[in-house]
C-alpha cells in the first residue's frame, strides 16, 4: 500500500471503523452519494417554490400526478433490472435523468409552455429523487454485508449530506448569476460525475474480495412486476413498507403544515425560496456532524432497531411541540431536526434492513417501496391533510392526531430491528457453513 493511502486510512480510522481493504470502496461510495445529492439539492429549493407558488391546496394534484407517473416508471425499471447487469442498468437510468434535465433546461430557458413545464418539473424531480437514491442504496446493500453496513453506512451517508449542503449553497450563490433554468445544467453535471463514481465503485468491488455480500454482475432475471408479489409474500418486507408509509404520513403532514405557515408568513417568492434553502442548510450541517462523529458508533452500540425507531420518536415529540406552538420558527426547527434524525441515523439504519434480503428483493421490491409506495402514500396523505383541513381542523389539531400514529410507528421500527438481527444471524450461519 502506498504511503498516501496509509495516511488516508489512518485519518479515516479516527472517525469510522473501516478496514484497509474497504477504504477504496467506501470512498467511491461517499463520492457517488455526494454527487447524487448535490445534483438533487441544487434543484429542490426551486421545486419547493414552484409548489408554493402554485398554491398549497393544489399540491395534492401534483402528488397524485407523481404517483401515476411513478406507477408507469416502476415496471420499465423492473424490466431493466431483470434483463441487464447492474453495471449497465445503473448508468443507463442516470443518463436518462441527465437527458431529462437538458430537456427541462430547453423548455424553461426558451419559456416553452412555462406553466406546464413548471408543474411537470415538480412531478419529475419527486420521481428523480426517489429513483436515484433508491438505486444507490440497493447497490450498496448488494455490495456490503450487514456487519460492514453498521460500520460504514453512516460515513457513506455523510457524503450525501455534504452534497445536500453544497447543493442549496450553489443554488443560493448562482441563482442570481446564472438564473434558475441554468441551474439544471449544474445539476446535470453532478449527476454525470455520480455515474463515473458508480462505475469506479463497481470495478473496486470486483477487485476487492471482502466486499462480497452478493457480488453478482449478472442480470437478476425474473418478472418486472415481481417486486409487488415479493412484498406481499414477505412479512419482513411488508413491515418495511409500512414503516415507509408511516414516514410518508408524518413527513407529508409536516410539509403541508410548514407550507401553510411559510405562505402565511411571506408573499415574496424569493423570501420563500430562502426559507426552504435555510431549512436544507441547517439540517445538512447538523446531519453532517452526526454522521461523521456518531452514526456508525451509535448503530453499533444500540443496534438497528433503536436507530430506525429514533425518527418516529422525534416526530412524536415534534408534533407535540408544534401542536402547542403552531409557529413558522417551530415548524422550521422541527423540519431541520427530523431531517437530521432521518438522514443521520434512521435512514442509514433502514437501508441496513435490506442487507439481509436477496438480490431480487434489493432491487425490485426496494424500488417499489421507495418509489411507487412512497409516492402513493404521499398522494394519499396529501389528500388526507386537505380533507382534515376541510373539516375545520387547523395545524394544531392535525399535529395532535399524528402523535399516536408516530408512537405506533416507533413500535413497528423496534420489531423490524429484531427481525433484521435474526435474519442477519441466519445469513452469517449459512455463509459460515458454506465456507466450511
Amino acid at each position: 500500500m502506498a504511503q498516501w493511502e496509509q495516511s488516508i486510512e489512518r485519518a479515516l480510522s479516527r472517525v469510522v471503523d473501516v478496514r484497509p481493504q474497504e477504504v477504496r470502496a467506501m470512498l467511491w461510495a461517499f463520492a457517488y452519494f455526494f454527487c447524487l445529492l448535490t445534483s438533487y439539492y441544487v434543484l429542490r429549493p426551486v421545486r419547493d417554490e414552484m409548489g408554493v407558488a402554485g398554491g398549497v391546496r393544489n399540491m395534492p394534484w401534483l402528488f397524485s400526478a407523481t404517483l401515476i407517473t411513478m406507477l408507469v416508471a416502476v415496471p420499465i425499471y423492473g424490466a431493466l433490472v431483470a434483463r441487464l447487469p447492474r453495471a449497465r442498468f445503473i448508468p443507463l437510468v442516470y443518463h436518462f435523468f441527465a437527458l431529462n434535465l437538458v430537456l427541462f433546461w430547453l423548455l424553461l430557458s426558451f419559456r416553452i409552455f412555462p406553466g406546464e413545464a413548471a408543474r411537470a418539473f415538480f412531478v419529475w424531480i419527486s420521481i428523480f429523487n426517489l429513483f436515484v437514491v433508491s438505486i444507490f442504496w440497493s447497490f450498496l446493500a448488494d455490495l456490503f454485508r450487514t456487519e460492514q453496513a453498521k460500520r460504514l453506512f453512516g460515513f457513506v451517508a455523510a457524503g450525501g449530506t455534504a452534497g445536500a449542503l453544497l447543493g442549496p449553497t450553489l443554488t443560493v450563490s448562482l441563482a442570481g448569476l446564472l438564473g434558475p433554468a441554468n441551474l439544471l445544467l449544474v445539476a446535470m453535471i453532478f449527476l454525470e460525475i455520480a455515474v463515473f463514481c458508480a462505475l469506479r465503485l463497481e470495478r473496486t468491488a470486483e477487485r476487492t474480495e471482502p466486499i462480497e455480500a452478493e457480488k453478482a454482475p449478472k442480470a437478476i432475471g425474473g418478472n418486472p412486476f415481481a417486486g409487488f408479489s415479493l412484498i406481499l409474500r414477505s412479512p419482513y418486507l411488508a413491515g418495511i413498507a409500512l414503516w415507509v408509509v408511516l414516514l410518508s404520513l408524518a413527513g407529508t403532514f409536516l410539509y403541508f403544515a410548514q407550507a401553510e405557515l411559510v405562505s402565511a408568513a411571506s408573499g415574496d417568492p424569493a423570501t420563500r425560496t430562502r426559507i426552504f434553502a435555510t431549512i436544507d442548510l441547517a439540517s445538512g450541517l447538523l446531519t453532517l456532524v452526526v454522521q461523521f462523529l456518531a452514526t456508525g458508533r451509535l448503530i453499533q452500540r444500540f443496534g438497528t432497531g433503536p436507530a430506525v425507531a429514533f425518527l418516529p420518536l422525534i416526530f412524536a415529540i415534534g408534533f407535540a411541540i408544534l401542536a402547542a406552538q403552531p409557529l413558522l420558527v417551530v415548524a422550521m426547527a422541527f423540519q431541520s431536526l427530523q431531517r437530521t434524525s432521518n438522514f443521520a441515523i434512521s435512514n442509514p439504519a433502514r437501508e441496513m434492513l435490506f442487507t439481509s434480503v436477496d438480490r431480487e428483493e434489493k432491487y425490485k421490491a426496494k424500488n417499489i417501496i421507495d418509489g411507487a409506495l412512497f409516492r402513493g402514500a404521499d398522494a394519499l396523505w396529501a389528500w388526507a391533510f386537505t380533507a382534515l383541513r376541510g373539516t375545520g381542523l387547523d395545524v394544531t389539531g392535525i399535529a395532535l392526531l399524528t402523535i399516536p400514529i408516530a408512537l405506533g410507528w416507533l413500535v413497528l421500527a423496534l420489531g423490524l430491528g429484531r427481525a433484521q438481527d435474526k435474519r442477519s444471524a441466519q445469513q452469517t450461519t449459512a455463509l459460515t457453513g458454506e465456507k466450511t
